[in-house]
């Protein structure tokens, strides 16, 4: 574990290596202690260099135990060799040259999870973002593309598998009980795409034949007795493969792909080339053990990390500031998939959830940063949801304001022009330049400012003159290190809905450009004139959710109630409703911290029965209408002077109040959901479970709640049904014998299943009130829970910090407290785990004063302990700064 040198690293510093790497040679020789890893690489110089700079190879932890150059031993004078660096101070004068590199690592007492490790008896790597220095010496940066041949060794008895990069090659036996497997990628590949996998795994097998008449031998890689658990993921993997071919025209291009599920994994998955290795939640399910969100989770992340075949593996990113190159495009690929396979609306709306859930905070906070960051410190930090989510979104913007032909041919170009490079921003944003013929200078400041931008609109009608007129402003706030914001160029989708609920034509307009029902914003201020409307229409703005802005408009209610009825277009209709929803909660927040009675609207309480029982609606689409704002939803839309128990206190008031409301329509409609059918992981299926389970959330706040959830719970068929019912005994009954016996049984039946314990921590650790800081801790002792294992901490510690509003932010500090002891605890094994927890205080400013002033202690109390890895410190101080 490297400790915090306080490098920064800038964009503006940038530039080439002296030297390439084309070829590189691995040959592993495995054993838990003591791995020998050979490295045989050979070296050329730059194009055009004629000095002969020394050649400095990157390294963590290493133990070297020899070096040669052309094959002969270098002498220890030519060479300077530490744990992190090997440098080789005249290198031969020749273009090219080989060197020999051996050392030894211990991938069992590799506990960060990063190079090569070993976990329940198998070998494993992660890489990305800089562990291949932690397997050998080399020029670990993502422009350094060489085509890799590597031999595998090790005993049969305890390796029977040996997986690599690439297609196999050859293997067979060698002496006392040994085997070699050899593996080579033909395509080059920077090292944090390197991938190795050794030990005793079942298999899954299948085959896809491409486009071109090609046929791939499929395998997916799990635990001995979980194959029957990976047939939704082949099934996922095999359409990601037809889909990137009919939508983006991407064939596969190596003989074979596998998939490999690990259990003790850092991210959700890596898309090695040709060798995925996954964390095993996002691979292994079935209905008895995986939720609806599991099933779509997983079939999201095995497209995700396909498609990265071709953006980011094909054309990868020329250094860690362009991440976004690969994620941000790859996430609105694997989002287009998803749309294509499920709901295109209920998708959008989901994906909006999760930006304003996890982004937009980012962007509020001390944690903001560009899409394209412009400075770090320690890069597996910006593995943020600007980057992944935010990234997306952009990509998602250029496709608006291009068109979608136009969009194609760009990415087509895209791919053509950039094959087997290591690209930009730039290179990205020129291609469709030069298919459209369009300057995207000012676009390209969504890559490169921070922040949120905020548009306010007022809309006024003259009847006589049929004008209808939006003034519009837009505005940036500041954040950390960027207080003067530019204009951004900002597409709005729009639609003027009259009163049949559809739009209404007009005649012209001026003031701004519009292109297709987008309204293109290029100046701080617009003044928007639409001729030839002769009724006052409701403005729908920003519809599909077209760019990631917060909205204010100056909107009557009356508004808000028609276009959550009738908008034609299922994001705004959503948008509308959802807006009512918050800004009720957010009065019922202040009503509750001043001690005043909370009154709702009866118009609100109607309008969530209208949409509970309106037929010409997905049942996904009102389940998601029905999903009251998180209680963090909440907090952040209010921003300041955060009481999280008054915000609790409110959204449980209006649950009541609709609940009480549409009681008797409530109870019909979950009752007509009850299916007695085989269980399905279909979109239409997961969608009538969905609306039955929040209905359930809502009669559970009625007399007899826990009754009915406890019914719900032992009839259940099915995860999702079973882990519903369980969340709102747990969360809304924890002291009734009903909840007890709930998560009793649930632990008898599952606590073999690690995977599934996941869940029961889970729905725990995110249990409302004071209480639960104490059944967190408690459940740390608790034997299927592990301080080592990424997914443990993460479902347990994770989601108490990041779910848990009440718990977590207690307010006499005992959430913190708790928090700073295990954040330290797990910093000692997995920086990068430690430091993703850290984030979880990053609006810790927007809190009232005593919860500010104990947050503030708690991050002061990490950043004074000693010996803080890179990653967790840099998260702290900048939450502080």
């Amino acid at each position: 574990m490297r400790t915090d040198t306080g490098q920064v690293f800038r964009l503006e510093d940038y530039r080439p290596s002296d030297y390439l790497i084309p070829l590189t040679g691995l040959t592993f020789r495995l054993s838990p202690d003591g791995t020998s890893v050979v490295s045989e690489l050979t070296v050329e110089r730059r194009s055009g260099s004629t000095e002969n700079p020394p050649l400095v190879l990157d390294g963590d932890g290493l133990v070297l135990k020899r070096v040669e150059i052309d094959g002969t031993s270098l002498d220890p004078a030519a060479y300077e060799s530490t744990p992190d660096r090997l440098t080789i101070k005249t290198p031969p004068a020749t273009q090219q040259f080989r060197v020999l590199i051996e050392t030894e690592i211990a991938p069992s007492k590799n506990q960060a999870l990063m190079g090569l490790y070993r976990s329940n008896n198998v070998y494993c790597t992660q890489c990305e973002a800089e562990g291949f220095r932690r397997i050998t010496y080399f020029l670990d940066r993502p422009d350094i593309l060489s085509v890799y041949t590597v031999r595998i060794e090790a005993r049969r008895d305890e390796a029977p598998l040996l997986l690599a990069n690439g297609n196999p090659v050859e293997r067979g036996d060698l002496a006392d009980g040994w085997h070699y497997a050899i593996w080579h990628d033909p395509f080059p590949k920077p090292s944090y795409l390197f991938a190795l996998v050794a030990g005793d795994l079942g298999r899954v097998a299948d085959s896809f034949v491409t486009v071109s008449g090609r046929e791939v031998e499929l395998g997916i890689y799990v635990e001995h007795g979980k194959e029957r658990l990976a047939a939704y993921a082949m099934d996922a993997l095999k359409r990601s493969m037809r889909w990137d071919e009919e939508v983006f025209g991407r064939e596969y291009d190596l003989d074979v792909f596998n998939i490999v599920a690990v259990s003790d994994f850092n991210m959700g998955a890596m898309e090695n080339k040709g060798l995925n290795i996954f964390n095993d939640k996002y691979v292994l399910a079935d209905e008895e053990t995986a939720t609806d969100t599991d099933f779509a989770n997983i079939e999201a992340i095995i497209a995700h990390e396909y498609f990265h075949n071709w953006t980011g593996n094909r054309i990868t990113c020329r250094d860690w500031f362009q991440l976004c190159l690969k994620e941000g495009l790859t996430v609105f690929r694997d989002h287009e998939f998803s749309a294509d396979q499920r709901s295109r609306s209920v998708k959008r709306i989901a994906e909006v959830r999760t930006l304003r859930a996890h982004q937009f905070p980012e962007d509020q906070g001390p944690l903001a940063h560009p899409v394209r960051p412009r400075r770090y410190r320690e890069i597996n930090n910006f593995y943020t949801a600007t980057v992944y989510e935010k990234g997306s979104e952009v990509v998602r913007m250029i496709r608006t304001i291009l068109g979608k032909a136009t969009f194609r041919k760009g990415m087509d170009l895209y791919f053509e022009r950039h094959d087997g490079e290591a690209a930009t921003i730039e290179d990205f944003l020129k291609v469709f330049e030069d298919v459209s013929g369009r300057d995207l200078s000012q676009f390209a400041l969504w890559y490169h400012q921070a922040g949120t931008p905020n548009v306010t609109v007022a809309a006024s009608h003259d009847a006589s003159s049929q004008q209808f007129t939006l003034e519009i402003e837009q505005s940036v706030p500041p954040t950390p290190s960027e207080s003067r914001k530019r204009v951004m160029h900002i597409p709005l989708a729009f639609g003027l809905v009259g009163p049949d609920g559809k739009d209404i034509a007009y005649d012209s307009v001026e003031g701004a450009t519009v292109e297709d029902d987008v309204l293109h914003l290029h100046k701080r201020r617009h003044t928007v004139r639409f001729s030839g409307v002769k009724e006052r229409p409701a403005i729908s703005l920003n519809r599909g959710f077209s760019a990631p802005i917060t909205l204010s408009i100056e909107q009557s209610a009356q508004d808000q109630y028609f276009l959550a009825r009738h908008d034609s277009d299922a994001f705004s209709r959503w948008q509308a409703f959802n807006t009512l929803l918050t800004e009720t909660l957010i009065s019922a927040f202040r009503q509750s911290r001043g001690g005043k009675p909370i009154e709702f609207s009866t118009d609100l309480l109607e309008l969530a029965g209208t949409i509970a029982a309106d037929e010409t609606l997905e049942h996904a689409f009102r389940a998601l209408a029905l999903t009251l704002p998180s209680e963090a939803d909440i907090a952040r839309e209010a921003a300041s002077n955060i009481d999280p128990d008054a915000i609790l206190a409110g959204r449980e008031a209006l649950m009541a109040a609709i609940a009480q409301a549409n009681a008797d329509l409530f109870t019909k409609l979950y009752h007509d959901l009850s299916s007695d059918g085989a269980f399905s992981p279909d979109a239409a299926s997961a969608g009538r479970r969905a609306l039955r389970n929040v209905l359930l959330d809502y009669l559970s706040t009625l007399p007899n709640g826990a009754a009915l959830a406890a019914t719900h719970f032992a009839e259940a068929t099915n995860m999702t049904d079973r882990a519903a019912a369980l969340t709102v005994l747990a969360h809304r009954h924890i002291d009734t014998p009903e909840a007890k016996e709930a998560l009793t049984g649930f632990e008898a039946r599952y606590r073999s299943d690690a995977l599934v314990m996941d869940k029961w921590f889970q729905i725990q650790a995110s249990a409302p009130g004071a209480g639960t800081v104490d059944r967190v801790k408690k459940l740390t002792t608790h034997p299927a829970f592990a301080l080592a294992n990424p997914n443990r901490v993460r479902s347990l510690i994770g989601t108490f910090a990041t779910l848990n509003q009440t718990g977590f932010h207690r307010a006499d500090g005992a959430g913190y407290e708790f928090f700073v002891e295990t954040v330290l605890s797990v910093e000692k094994r997995n920086p990068q785990v430690a430091a993703r927890l850290a984030t979880a205080l990053r609006s810790w400013r927007s809190l009232e004063p005593r919860r500010q002033a104990k947050a503030r202690e708690a991050l002061v109390t990490i950043s004074r302990a000693e010996n803080l890895s890179a990653d967790l410190r840099d998260i702290v101080e900048r939450t502080l700064a």
